[in-house]
């Protein structure tokens, strides 16, 4: 016979901690820009087999000021930013819309990691939307079109009989809804934080300063207080 886990008390919860000792983030082993750091971190983070290493925390603030989050799947990166796909009539779609602004937050706990990226939120290209769209099994598809996300529904029936309708009527075929598509945070700025012992952890701020002559992007490097 199983026995209730007991409440957990103020005080217990209150003397919840660890020490964090697996690596340490200096300035001397940092490149000059921060997506290649991003990119070593996330295969590091891949490679420690971390569980969903593509999860990342999107805070978005609505009209009311009322900021609020929830968790996506990266789906691409690079010099232009990062990339997500969702129903753009979600309450995070609604937000962006108003607030085309965001942040962002991956936490790799096995590691002792966290980064942070805030910048400004564009829409990708139909092409780009289209492309990956076509890539997803074809569950996923046909649930981009049952599910209207963040809006009350009445039960999960509801669900079900909306993935029967699109499925008997799209078959093996559904094309991308017109109010799902990706999301791309250009970045100017981001935290590299690393756990160290004694909470004297290690944070490393990137902050867009502008381009050289080239078109290069010139970054700010500063070590900010745990």
């Amino acid at each position: 016979m199983s026995h209730p886990t007991p409440p957990l008390s103020a005080s217990a919860l209150a003397d919840l901690r660890k020490s964090y000792e697996k690596a340490e983030l200096s300035e001397a082993a940092c490149p000059a820009a921060p997506l290649p750091l991003f990119e070593r971190w996330l295969n590091e983070a891949v490679s420690a087999q971390v569980p969903e290493p593509n999860a990342m925390t999107v805070a978005t603030v609505g009209t009311d000021g009322r900021p609020s989050t929830r968790v996506v799947l990266i789906k691409g990166f690079d010099a232009q930013g990062l990339v997500w796909f969702t129903n753009y009539q979600s309450r995070k779609g609604q937000e962006l819309a108003s607030t085309p602004f965001a942040a962002l937050q991956f936490h790799w706990v096995e590691l002792e990691r966290v980064v942070r990226i805030e910048g400004r939120v564009e829409k990708v290209s139909d092409a780009e939307s289209d492309a990956y769209f076509n890539s997803r099994p074809l569950d996923s598809r046909i649930g981009a079109w049952a599910s209207p996300q963040s809006q009350v529904i009445p039960s999960r029936q509801t669900l079900v009989l909306n993935a029967a309708k699109y499925g008997a009527q799209f078959l093996l075929q559904p094309p991308r809804p017109p109010h799902w598509g990706g999301y791309r945070l250009r970045p100017d700025r981001w935290e590299f934080w690393q756990g160290r012992p004694s909470r004297l952890h290690d944070r490393l701020q990137y902050r867009l300063e502008g381009q050289d002559s080239q078109g290069a992007e010139r970054w700010q490097r500063d070590r900010l207080a745990p």
